[in-house]
């Protein structure tokens, strides 16, 4: 998964605009838009922009790691 472009898409679902999301997030435009190219993401950071978004991303890691590790455990058999 890719966890900026799934913020991203939370973000535009919820309809909030990136100006106010990197406002609630402290910080600027730019870094929020850096955000969203980001591959993986510090923890920290992921729970406040979860909270923020009031959306749980750590579950979606979880469902994600889990269809990973099942397809991985398919192949081996």
């Amino acid at each position: 998964m890719h966890i900026g472009r799934h913020i991203r898409k939370v973000l535009d679902m919820q309809g909030m605009p990136v100006a106010v999301f990197a406002r609630k997030l402290h910080t600027v435009r730019v870094n929020a838009y850096d955000i969203f190219e980001r591959r993986s993401i510090d923890t920290e950071l992921l729970c406040r922009i979860s909270q923020i978004l009031n959306y749980n991303f750590f579950h979606d890691l979880s469902e994600d790691f889990t269809e990973k590790q099942n397809a991985s455990l398919n192949r081996k058999f």
